[in-house]
């Protein structure tokens, strides 16, 4: 278990990790051919999701050289191997693939630390909007701008009007209208990409209901933040997410700020993925 001085000394080290492979991903994002692939279930790959995970991958090893490293673009690790696991690295090399191919650079890097299933430390680098926000366990939620300083954040309390919905750009559910009508009245907000956490962490959005399929890499850094910043990120019944699961796959999950509970707590129980 790394202690908590240790844990401060590495959200630094990894910010500046996330910024060089974010500084990878624009040089191939100026490029007009982004060398396009599938993988094996249809979502896309491109040549930066590789460069920024390898860049990221040979960072922590670097760093942490006993921790493993699990990525969206790892190879395969075995649950029987995986479960050993007490701390570890969780990488989304290029969250929001989709809208880098769309160019409107909602796109971000993603890095958390886990222990004992829990995310303790969060980055998510948005390259292109030159904006990072990070957090540690215990000590507190921040975001920065590239030529700026660090500015604590904290999720919106005492709620005044219409709840602020952050919404997939990209990812639709058949399952979203419905919980959006039992909120009956509402602002919707739509970006692309784990920025979605990020808004509930600074308390520019109520609530993020994901109701359709994500992995634990893509929600991680995300949670931490929102968590540290005084949110939650539950599941449909109310339990924190979870990680290093036998399934990779997240459950139907809402991120919530200051007063989710209560605005939550109007919609409607919606069928759960595989996770």
């Amino acid at each position: 278990m790394l202690e908590a001085q240790e844990l401060l000394n590495n959200l630094g080290v990894i910010l500046k990790l996330a910024e060089n492979a974010g500084q990878a991903i624009l040089q191939t994002y100026e490029q007009k051919d982004l060398d396009l692939t599938l993988k094996p279930d249809l979502s896309p790959l491109t040549r930066a999701d590789s460069i920024a995970h390898e860049l990221i991958t040979a960072g922590l090893n670097a760093l942490q050289p006993a921790l493993p490293v699990l990525s969206e673009e790892s190879k395969l690790i075995a649950y029987e191997e995986r479960q050993q696991w007490i701390t570890y690295w969780l990488v989304d090399p290029l969250d929001g693939t989709k809208e880098f191919l769309k160019r409107n650079g909602q796109f971000t890097t993603n890095i958390a630390l886990v222990q004992r299933g829990e995310p303790v430390l969060g980055v998510i680098h948005a390259p292109a909007l030159g904006l990072s926000y990070y957090a540690a366990k215990g000590h507190g939620a921040y975001k920065k701008r590239a030529s700026g300083s660090p500015v604590a954040i904290t999720v919106r309390r005492g709620l005044t009007g219409p709840p602020r919905v952050a919404v997939s750009r990209s990812h639709s559910s058949e399952a979203l209208p419905q919980f959006l009508e039992a909120l009956q009245e509402y602002e919707e907000l739509s970006i692309g990409s784990s920025l979605k956490f990020c808004l509930i962490a600074e308390g520019t959005a109520d609530l993020y209901p994901r109701l359709g399929p994500t992995m634990e890499w893509d929600t991680a850094a995300g949670q931490c933040i929102v968590e540290t910043a005084g949110g939650s990120v539950t599941d449909l019944q109310g339990n924190r997410l979870r990680y290093n699961k036998r399934s990779l796959f997240n459950p139907h999950f809402v991120a919530s700020g200051g007063d989710g509970n209560r605005i939550k707590s109007s919609a409607p129980a919606c069928t759960y993925n595989n996770g």
